[in-house]
């Protein structure tokens, strides 16, 4: 089995290097039999991402879509060229925990799984109100069975992805446009809390209504 392991950055000199050890701490818990290669997509970058990338030794393609659907996309079809059978995505403002790559495998081992949609942690709550930690609770569904969609944290057949057409070339909501297809199609997809990301806290939104704009939205409302 291959994975690739696919991460699309827009600006991401802030981040990047904690994701990428993140990436790797998961890979090296892995039994030799798998493999697993990380791939940047450096989308646009005018700061200092690139040369983060490349000091790490980590594999990168450029591209200037600024559209993280075309951008994913551009890495996983890259990644199943060179022979990866099992495609995981996160983020470059995220960390991965140590068992993010094995807890997948746990999940295909043990049933049918074409695609495993997992859970995010916030990193810090510092720079938000009270209430904003607090109603995020109350909407957030820790448990396995979830239903949340996160870019950040989800992983699918190689296969499988291909056969729904992949990623559109949309600007936000790519992920749940992807599942969606999944989900017509009646692959298998495992909700799991098991399979966790740690992602940032911060308000500047990347896209325009993603995670980020979602936190910035809870925190507008606590201010008002």
């Amino acid at each position: 089995m291959k994975i690739g392991i696919v991460i699309p950055a827009h600006n991401e000199a802030m981040t990047i290097a904690k994701c990428l050890a993140s990436v790797r701490t998961a890979i090296e818990q892995l039994p030799s039999t798998i493999k697993a290669y990380p791939l940047v997509v450096l989308d646009n970058c005018t700061d200092n991402t690139q040369s983060i990338v490349k000091a790490a030794g980590i594999d990168y393609l450029c591209c200037d879509y600024q559209c993280v659907g075309r951008v994913r996309d551009i890495g996983i079809r890259h990644a199943i060229t060179n022979g990866a059978t099992w495609i995981a995505c996160t983020d470059a403002d995220s960390v991965v925990t140590v068992d993010w790559l094995a807890q997948q495998i746990e999940h295909i081992s043990h049933q049918p799984t074409d695609m495993i949609c997992g859970v995010v942690q916030v990193d810090s709550w510092a720079r938000l109100t009270p209430q904003t930690r607090k109603d995020y609770i109350a909407h957030y569904q820790d448990r396995m069975g979830h239903h949340h969609i996160h870019g950040a944290n989800l992983s699918f057949s190689s296969e499988a992805y291909l056969a729904v057409g992949g990623f559109a070339s949309i600007p936000c909501h790519e992920d749940v446009d992807l599942v969606s297809r999944f989900e017509a199609q009646s692959y298998a997809i495992t909700w799991s809390n098991r399979v966790r990301v740690m992602t940032s806290s911060r308000l500047q939104a990347r896209a325009t209504e993603g995670f980020a704009a979602f936190l910035t939205h809870l925190e507008q409302n606590n201010l008002h």
